[in-house]
């Protein structure tokens, strides 16, 4: 399995890579579209629906990303000006950051099931159109600071498994997650602020004042495994181990994802509102 699973991981990385560095912006956005219509069809299987209805959605959702990509070039970059700080674009952003920092954490405590029909097709359109928009936009940074967004959420789930696994005791989500510990999460935690800080220093880059960064890299690694516990509830209520077999070793993509999809959306929005208030 693990052998699987190291030619998976540099599958992937030849795939994604060149795309990230190479890609025009145009290209890099339909590319990521047709990942998370991917993503889609996995979530229509935690929906329940068949193999039309599963298909259906996801062409729904490469067809809205691809929509976006050409009809609104500004705000994924495309355009002769990175008009990225719209107003639609802050609020789709902003609502799926209340949606992981206002609504998920009630929705864990009280394990509501993930309903059927427009209630479900809504939280997935929360879920992944903003991951969607937020992998396209920041991007337009430039593909190193997209890459090192990723390896925020990377380290967290590097160190909750290693300091998890030496000294994980108390369980953090046990009827959700049962090899999730606290002393994961506070390993994740110290893991990302060490990167941070040496991502800090090393591209001498100070956008805030040093304890507001580490306050901010806490926060992330926080709703990171909110994202990750989050997918854990939903494939445990549809009595599944994975989203799906399509990524062999690591499951589908949702389970490469979950992480991502609660971070990425919160990092953009913050970056967007940085950017306004410098002008």
């Amino acid at each position: 399995m693990l052998r699987v699973r190291i030619i998976t991981a540099l599958v992937l990385l030849a795939l994604v890579l060149p795309g990230l560095f190479l890609l025009p912006p145009l290209g890099w956005a339909l590319a990521a579209a047709l990942f998370v219509a991917v993503a889609a069809w996995e979530w229509g299987g935690l929906l329940g629906l068949g193999g039309g209805g599963r298909y259906l959605l996801a062409a729904a959702f490469a067809a809205l990303c691809a929509a976006v990509a050409l009809l609104a070039p500004d705000a994924t970059g495309s355009g002769p000006a990175a008009g990225l700080v719209l107003p639609w674009v802050l609020a789709v952003h902003a609502v799926a950051a209340l949606f992981w920092v206002a609504v998920v954490p009630f929705w864990l405590r009280a394990k509501w099931p993930l309903r059927h029909g427009v209630a479900g097709l809504l939280a997935g359109v929360v879920v992944l159109f903003p991951t969607w928009l937020a992998l396209v936009q920041l991007r337009v940074a430039g593909p190193g600071v997209l890459l090192a967004v990723l390896a925020v959420v990377w380290m967290a789930d590097v160190a909750a498994y290693f300091s998890g696994k030496a000294f994980g005791r108390h369980k953090l989500a046990p009827s959700i997650s049962p090899g999730k510990t606290w002393e994961g999460a506070i390993g994740a935690g110290v893991g990302v602020v060490l990167y941070g800080l040496a991502v800090r220093a090393g591209f001498a880059y100070e956008p805030v004042a040093v304890h507001f960064w580490i306050l901010g890299l806490l926060a992330v690694t926080a709703i990171s495994i909110v994202g990750d516990l989050f997918e854990s509830m939903l494939k445990r209520q549809a009595g599944i181990k994975d989203s799906s077999n399509v990524l062999p070793g690591h499951g589908g993509v949702l389970d490469r994802i979950d992480s991502l999809t609660s971070t990425l959306p919160v990092v953009t929005l913050l970056w967007l509102l940085l950017l306004r208030s410098q002008g």
